[in-house]
């Protein structure tokens, strides 16, 4: 490792120790994360040709280093956006829906005065939802419902912490649910029906025996909720003009999936057509109601306004960030490292990556792996084969163990202001033994059962 790649690295490094401690620091995460993007990407500019070409002898190779950093900023700028777009198309519409009075039916079915059955309610809806969805925008959706269920700050945290646990573990047998699991799938790396039949028991595993663990953090009951009905929430619209927004939103939400593979454009252009329909739908509708002195409110004008950018800034410079270490090859040097002292065992490489993606991001940490093994014609490194469904459980379940290692994670750490250091003291142990023993469940179907 040059000197420039270790400084590199130590930037990284030092910006994660402040992110994970801005409960002692109290200073926000986003301007950390941004700050950190730069000064690695700085760094990177010191000498560019270190990692793109091996010598600046002539003024031409200097410029061709210079239009190719430009191209790869540009790329990781490009990925990065879609998930910011991704996020803030998902937010929006979940917030339509929610300002409708949409979400109520979620509310009604999992609605209960014990702490504990609340728990197992939301663990199974989060799962079964994630899988339909993805598990960012179920992570918005339940964090929604739980604010109308849970006044209480302490009890409501725990619940979320269940959530991004539940969201992860239901993402990851699903081809839809994870961007990494979406990643193997378009790669051909796994199958549907593979993936799903081989890792649905070990992604229960990993969310029943956490909130097994977690229940005993919760005693009593909850107090009775004093909740608006839709028509109060909602007195612009008609009841059947908000069962419309209700069907558009949710239905276009599990629509988007069904976009992607039918047009092969990314997810996030499926989410700004949902959205567009949605909030051309509402226009329409206002034009025929009776607009209140609050209806301004509930317009999708004034609700993109609520729209976290905070937590926007600080996905964007974590991405960037990650991104920065991709190019300077320390990503893909874990990945050999690992496989030359695991000497080949698929468990304890998967395994390591999946305790890694909860420290950086998974999609570089997935990307690599697909760079680094090419998929064979038998064995475990063929299609839905130990390796690949391996990379997929802990890629997905692994990024629990911290609240920054997953999408689901940073989205509810921005919406209910979950400090990082809460959630490791308190969870991260729980989502770790569930990690293992999902681990442990899948050893068992393929030595038993397969």
């Amino acid at each position: 490792m040059t000197s420039l790649t270790l400084a590199i690295v130590m930037v990284f490094v030092a910006g994660y120790l402040c992110i994970a401690l801005e409960s002692l620091t109290k200073v926000n995460k986003a301007p950390v994360a941004l700050l950190m993007c730069v000064a690695c990407w700085t760094l990177f500019m010191v000498n560019p040709a270190e990692y793109v070409l091996p010598a600046l002898s002539t003024a031409a190779e200097q410029s061709a280093v210079l239009a190719h950093v430009t191209t790869i900023l540009r790329e990781h700028l490009g990925e990065t956006a879609e998930t910011l777009f991704f996020l803030m198309g998902a937010m929006t519409i979940v917030e339509i829906v929610d300002c409708n009075g949409g979400f109520n039916f979620v509310r009604d079915s999992i609605q209960t005065r014990s702490k504990r059955s609340l728990l197992w309610r939301i663990a199974f809806m989060t799962f079964i939802l994630s899988a339909i969805l993805d598990n960012l925008t179920t992570s918005i959706v339940m964090i929604m419902v739980l604010r109308k269920l849970v006044a209480d700050k302490k009890d409501r945290i725990v619940y979320a912490s269940l959530v991004i646990i539940a969201a992860n573990s239901g993402g990851a047998f699903s081809p839809i649910g994870d961007v990494t699991t979406i990643m193997l799938w378009i790669s051909g790396a796994i199958t549907t029906a593979g993936v799903i039949r081989e890792l649905i028991v070990p992604s229960l595993v990993s969310m029943i025996v956490p909130a097994f663990i977690m229940q005993y953090m919760l005693k009593g009951e909850l107090p009775k909720p004093e909740i608006k009905s839709a028509e109060d929430s909602a007195l612009v619209f008609t009841r059947i003009q908000r069962r419309i927004i209700f069907l558009l939103g949710v239905g276009g939400l599990m629509f988007v999936p069904v976009f992607r593979y039918l047009t092969d454009l990314p997810p996030y252009i499926g989410i700004l057509l949902v959205l567009g329909v949605l909030w051309t739908a509402t226009e329409l509708f206002y034009r025929n109601a009776r607009l209140g002195a609050d209806s301004m409110s509930t317009r999708v004008i004034a609700l993109l306004r609520k729209i976290d950018m905070a937590t926007i800034l600080f996905f964007l410079g974590i991405l960037m960030a990650v991104g920065c270490l991709s190019e300077i090859g320390v990503l893909s040097a874990m990945g050999r490292g690992l496989e030359t002292m695991s000497h080949g065992n698929h468990y304890l490489v998967t395994g390591i990556i999946g305790v890694l993606s909860s420290i950086v991001d998974n999609v570089p940490l997935v990307a690599g792996c697909m760079g680094m093994y090419p998929i064979a014609p038998t064995g475990d490194m063929a299609v839905d084969g130990v390796f690949w469904q391996l990379l997929a459980y802990c890629a997905g379940v692994g990024g629990s163990m911290l609240i920054i290692g997953s999408a689901a994670g940073v989205v509810v750490m921005g919406l209910e202001k979950i400090t990082f250091g809460w959630y490791m003291k308190r969870i991260t142990w729980i989502a770790f033994v569930g990690y293992v023993a999902g681990m442990g469940s899948y050893w068992l179907i393929r030595t038993f059962l397969f």
